[in-house]
C-alpha cells in the first residue's frame, strides 16, 4: 500500500467532522449536569433522579453498541453516522420540552441508543479514512473532543448560555442547530470504505460469515480490551460521578474551588487522549497502555492522600484522567481495529464500547453509590484505583497492533491486523 493511496484531503476533513460530532455527543451527554440545579427546582428532582437520568443514558448507550455497532459495516457509515446525529440533536431538543422524571427518562434512553450507535460507526470511518502511521493519533483526537466538550467546555457553555437565554428549556434546544449543521456536512464528506481504494482489499479480504457477533471473540486483543476497558471506565466514571461530593463533603472545599478542581478531570482527559494514541504510533501500542496506566495509578494514590490543597489536587486529577483516558482510547478504537479484519471494526468496537459501557457507565457508578453511602465518601477512590489495577493487568497482555513495531507499515494489509489468538 503506497502512500498515494491513501487521500490526505480527505483524511483531514473526515477526522475533524467526526471530532466535532464526538465532540457534540459528549456535550449533548453532559450538558444535564450544570443545568440540574435549574431543572430541579422547576420539575421537583433530586439527586437520586440525576443519577438515574445519568445512569439510564449509559446503559442505553452500552446496549446500542453491542447491539447496533456492527450494523454500519452492511448498511454503510453514511447512513448511521448522519442518522444517528440528527436523532441525538432532536432529542437534545425534546429535553428541553419534558415535563417530568419520566419524560427525561424516555429521551435519555433514546439518547443513549442513537449516541451509541454512533460511538463504534465514527470509530470505524476514522480508522478507514487514517494512514496507517498516523491512525493512532487521529483516532485519538477525535475520541479526545467528548471529554473537552462534555466535561471541559460544557459546563461553561451550558452556565454562559443560561446567562442569555430565558431558561434551561432553550439551552436544550439550541443544541438542535449545531447537530443539523453537522450532519449535513457529514453526508457531504464521509466516504463509505468500497470508496476508499487503500481498504478496498482489506474488506474483500474478511472472511465470509466473519461478521457473525461471536466471532469476534476469537481474537484474543477483543477479549483483553474488554476486560481492560471496563478496568478504565470504572476509574473514569467513578471518578467523574463521586470526585464533586468527594472535594466537598470529605475534604472541606468549596463549592467555587470544587469546580476548578474537578475540570482538570475534562481538560486532563483531553489532552491524554491527544498524546498518548500519538505517542504510541511510534512507541507500541501495549507499552505506552502500561506507562500511562501505571502514571495514572501513582497520580491516583497521590491524590487519595493528599489534603486540601486545590493546584495539587486539580494537577494530581489532571494526570490520573490523562493517563487512563488516554488509554481508553487505545482501547476503544486503535487496539480494537487494529486487532480485526476491516469488515468486523464497527462491530468489535461497539462490542468493546458497549460492555464496557454497560460495566463502567452503568454498574460501577451504582456500586460507588453503595460503598460512598455505607463506607464513607472516601472509599470511591480505592473502587476507581482497583478498575485501574485491572485494566493495566489486562493490558499488559495485548498483542502489539501498531503497524511501525508489527512490520506491516507501508504494505497492503496495513488496514487491519487482524490475530486471533488463544
Amino acid at each position: 500500500m503506497t502512500p498515494k493511496e491513501y487521500d490526505v484531503r480527505y483524511e483531514r476533513s473526515a477526522v475533524l467532522l467526526l471530532s466535532l460530532g464526538f465532540g457534540l455527543v459528549g456535550l449533548d451527554r453532559w450538558i444535564i449536569s450544570p443545568l440540574f440545579p435549574s431543572m430541579m427546582k422547576e420539575l421537583g428532582l433530586d439527586y437520586q433522579d440525576l443519577g438515574n437520568i445519568i445512569g439510564v443514558l449509559g446503559l442505553a448507550w452500552g446496549c446500542s453498541s453491542l447491539l447496533i455497532g456492527g450494523l454500519s459495516d452492511r448498511l454503510g457509515r453514511r447512513r448511521i453516522l448522519v442518522g444517528s446525529i440528527v436523532l441525538f440533536s432532536v432529542c437534545s431538543l425534546l429535553t428541553g420540552f419534558v415535563g417530568g422524571l419520566v419524560g427525561l427518562l424516555m429521551v435519555r434512553i433514546v439518547m443513549g441508543v442513537t449516541e451509541g450507535a454512533f460511538t463504534p460507526t465514527a470509530v470505524a470511518a476514522t480508522a478507514e479514512a487514517s494512514r496507517p502511521e498516523r491512525r493512532g493519533l487521529n483516532m485519538g483526537m477525535q475520541q479526545s473532543t467528548f471529554a473537552l466538550f462534555g466535561i471541559g467546555l460544557g459546563p461553561i457553555i451550558a452556565t454562559q448560555l443560561l446567562r442569555v437565554l430565558p431558561s434551561w428549556h432553550w439551552v436544550f434546544g439550541i443544541m438542535l442547530l449545531p447537530g443539523l449543521v453537522l450532519g449535513y456536512l457529514v453526508l457531504r464528506t464521509i466516504r463509505e470504505p468500497r470508496q476508499l481504494p487503500a481498504f478496498t482489499s482489506a474488506v474483500a479480504a474478511t472472511p465470509e460469515g466473519g461478521t457473525r457477533w461471536l466471532d469476534l471473540f476469537r481474537y484474543r486483543n477483543i477479549r483483553l480490551a474488554i476486560v481492560a476497558l471496563c478496568g478504565a471506565m470504572t476509574c473514569i466514571f467513578v471518578l467523574s460521578a463521586m470526585v464533586p461530593s468527594y472535594l466537598v463533603d470529605h475534604q472541606g472545599i468549596g463549592t467555587s474551588q470544587m469546580g476548578v478542581i474537578a475540570s482538570g478531570i475534562g481538560f486532563g482527559a483531553f489532552a491524554g487522549q491527544l498524546a498518548i494514541p500519538g505517542l504510541s504510533d511510534r512507541f507500541g501500542r501495549r507499552p505506552v497502555i502500561v506507562v500511562a496506566l501505571l502514571m495514572a495509578m501513582g497520580m491516583l494514590i497521590g491524590f487519595i492522600l493528599q489534603g486540601p490543597v486545590v493546584p495539587l489536587l486539580f494537577l494530581l486529577l489532571f494526570f490520573v484522567a490523562f493517563g487512563a483516558n488516554g488509554c481508553l482510547a487505545l482501547l476503544a478504537g486503535t487496539v480494537t481495529v487494529e486487532s480485526v479484519p476491516a469488515g468486523l471494526m464497527a462491530a468489535a468496537a461497539g462490542t468493546v464500547m458497549g460492555i464496557a459501557e454497560i460495566f463502567g457507565g452503568g454498574v460501577a457508578p451504582s456500586v460507588a453509590g453503595y460503598l460512598a453511602q455505607h463506607h464513607g465518601i472516601h472509599t470511591v477512590l480505592y473502587l476507581a484505583l482497583g478498575g485501574l489495577l485491572l485494566c493495566v493487568g489486562a493490558a499488559s497482555f495485548l498483542q502489539e497492533t501498531a503497524p511501525r513495531k508489527t512490520g506491516r507499515a507501508g504494505r497492503e494489509d496495513t488496514a487491519v491486523t487482524a490475530t486471533a489468538g488463544a
